[in-house]
């Protein structure tokens, strides 16, 4: 199934919460000079016009990194990503919103390679035309759960891997956590940040606890809702699983998140979560 455009749901607080995480954790791994990979194992377009028919039918941007755009003041943390997505629009104005790969292309040095794997025709053509010039940048139309574990361990021994599939399929949720394991068993120290929806809770809770009984350490959550839980169809929160976090992530999330959540919570029910699932 390649049904799933993220060109519907580009700039949403799902977007905001993942981008946040993806441009600490790339910022914390860039103090270091030591070069590092970075994998995205569903990379999707790289881009998005928020004008175009897709954005402008759902709109999610508005409830999502409009909303934030023209406040002053926010943390630092928080500073950071609108940072990385006025470079992207090259102005003041909100006019597109960039894809995971694109924010790593930006934040990563001349010596960090970086590999996309996109399966969707019509992304993975914007997707490689927009990186063809960049030597750092290697693109595949391939699966990126297997193309992860094919890159791991990597021979920078340093890596960050972002994987957020867009769940069109069930099995996706099981297919996570089993990739996930057997990467961390090939290449126990590299970071993690795996991204899921809260459509329905118990997929959530099920992935969790099978992360907690994997013998896996040092792994951290963060989430957050615009809405409560519901039975109707429809995504009321989305979260973060990141696996070997930097040591300043927690509380860097735990000062945006509460933000984030009065900030970006429809009609004052916005939620979020910081937890650390398993000690490191």
């Amino acid at each position: 199934m390649l049904s799933y455009r993220h060109s519907f749901h580009a700039g949403n607080y799902a977007d905001v919460l993942k981008h946040l995480v993806q441009v600490r954790i790339l910022n914390y791994f860039c103090q270091k000079d030591k070069p590092f990979c970075y994998i995205d194992s569903h990379a999707g377009a790289g881009g998005y016009e928020l004008s175009s028919d897709h954005a402008q039918q759902t709109q999610e941007y508005q409830d999502g990194i409009q909303r934030l755009w023209q406040i002053e003041g926010l943390p630092e943390s928080l500073q950071s990503y609108l940072e990385e997505i006025r470079a992207f629009n090259g102005s003041k104005e909100l006019i597109r919103y960039p894809g995971s790969p694109t924010i790593a292309q930006q934040i990563l040095r001349r010596q960090d390679k970086l590999w996309l794997y996109e399966l969707h025709p019509t992304d993975y053509k914007i997707l490689s035309d927009h990186c063809q010039e960049d030597r750092r940048i290697r693109c595949e139309q391939s699966d990126g759960f297997q193309g992860l574990i094919a890159k791991v361990p990597p021979l920078e021994r340093r890596a960050v891997v972002l994987m957020d599939p867009p769940y069109e399929l069930k099995e996706d949720y099981q297919r996570c956590i089993t990739t996930l394991i057997k990467a961390n068993r090939r290449f126990a120290t590299g970071c993690y940040a795996l991204w899921y929806p809260v459509v329905a809770r118990e997929r959530i809770n099920k992935m969790e606890a099978e992360l907690v009984a994997s013998g896996i350490r040092n792994i951290q959550l963060f989430e957050l809702g615009q809405s409560k839980d519901t039975e109707t169809f429809g995504m009321t929160a989305a979260g973060m699983i990141v696996i070997n976090p930097p040591w300043t992530l927690m509380q860097e999330m735990q000062q945006c998140l509460p933000l984030l959540a009065e900030l970006l919570g429809k009609e004052g029910h916005g939620h979020f979560r910081c937890e650390t699932l398993v000690e490191e």
